[in-house]
């Protein structure tokens, strides 16, 4: 029997995973519930929606923070319960490949590469992928051709902005910045200006309905939160200008960093940028009219696409199956001593 190949993109929020033999991409949350210190409770979808409800003696977590792996154990609990999930045949024996963030050490890419190597299913072999990369080949691009392709990726804890050109990063800029960063900022402001607090959850509810990177924004969403006088629960109505006021200065600070980009861009490639625009991916990019800011900043024309958040599987799903691309992952070792 042929083994299997799969294509792992292991975000903050989310766990996306392309499975070869399926041809599907399948995604939940990258949770985990503990239980008496190291017993798996529950992992992805199960274990947020007990995020900020569990009691002390389950403790709910994020393996991946800012784009890394964090907490090594159980990461490698989760994967393997998510990959058996979703699994028909046998995990022993396949083929790994692994989006991974463009700013980090050698460390922390050995840390991906062997959650999968040293594991218990013995791999055929694992490879990692740049993650720009397979965003571009995600958006149908071809990042072998001698033409730059300027690619923003906003995810929970991180934002690349990457320039790409004949297969390689050009440049490319790794902010500790995204959606969690406007959550916290939402949080603040209403409690702040409003003596309301509320959780990580409905502030991403009220980013997600009524976010917009645009002052013109309309709309309303009744929350629950604590008042800080009283100390009890009340409701209140949230406007879409009130969260506009709460994000815009997150918004302000993602601005200035791809000005910065464009600033160093060789003239030939900023020429091909202008004539294809700016590629916007990611779960954060679902906030309304963030294209039309980008656009407003830059002058050029701002591209999105349909489930940007599933860009980067995608991507792998195309390293794994063409064979034009496959030479775009490599082996940590090779990269690290060639």
């Amino acid at each position: 029997m042929m083994s299997n190949v799969y294509g792992i993109d292991l975000g903050t929020c989310n766990l996306k995973v392309y499975n070869k033999q399926s041809d599907q991409i399948v995604k939940e949350k990258d949770t985990i519930a503990i239980i008496n210190k190291n017993q798996m409770y529950a992992f992805g979808d199960d274990a947020y929606a007990m995020y900020e409800k569990a009691p002390e003696s389950i403790k709910v977590s994020f393996p991946i923070v800012s784009g890394v792996i964090a907490d090594y154990n159980n990461i490698q609990t989760m994967i393997g319960s998510f990959l058996e999930k979703y699994t028909k045949s046998g995990l022993k024996g396949s083929e790994y490949i692994i989006a991974v963030p463009t700013d980090i050490t050698e460390v922390e890419k050995k840390a991906f590469f062997d959650l999968f190597y040293k594991s218990q299913y013995k791999p055929k072999s694992v490879l990692l992928c740049d993650k720009p990369i397979a965003d571009a080949i995600g958006l149908g691009l071809d990042v072998n051709e001698p033409t730059g392709i300027m690619v923003v990726d906003m995810g929970a804890d991180t934002t690349e902005i990457s320039v790409i050109s004949l297969g390689g990063l050009v440049l490319s800029n790794l902010l500790h910045f995204g959606g969690n960063r406007m959550d916290e900022s939402i949080i603040n402001y209403l409690k702040r200006n409003f003596n309301l607090v509320i959780g990580q959850k409905t502030a991403m509810q009220l980013k997600e309905h009524l976010g917009c990177a645009m002052p013109d924004a309309e709309g309303s969403m009744e929350i629950v939160g604590l008042d800080v006088v009283s100390g009890l629960p009340i409701q209140m109505e949230v406007t879409a200008d009130t969260v506009y006021n709460a994000i815009k200065e997150n918004l302000n600070s993602l601005c200035n960093a791809i000005k910065m980009i464009l600033e160093k861009i060789p003239p030939e490639l900023a020429k091909d940028i202008i004539a294809s625009g700016i590629y916007l991916t990611g779960g954060g990019s679902k906030i309304e009219k963030l294209d039309d800011l980008f656009k407003e900043l830059t002058n050029i024309r701002v591209n999105t696409c349909e489930d940007p958040d599933e860009c980067v599987a995608r991507g792998l799903s195309l390293v794994v199956k063409d064979s034009k691309f496959k030479h775009l992952a490599y082996s940590m070792k090779t990269k690290v001593f060639k």
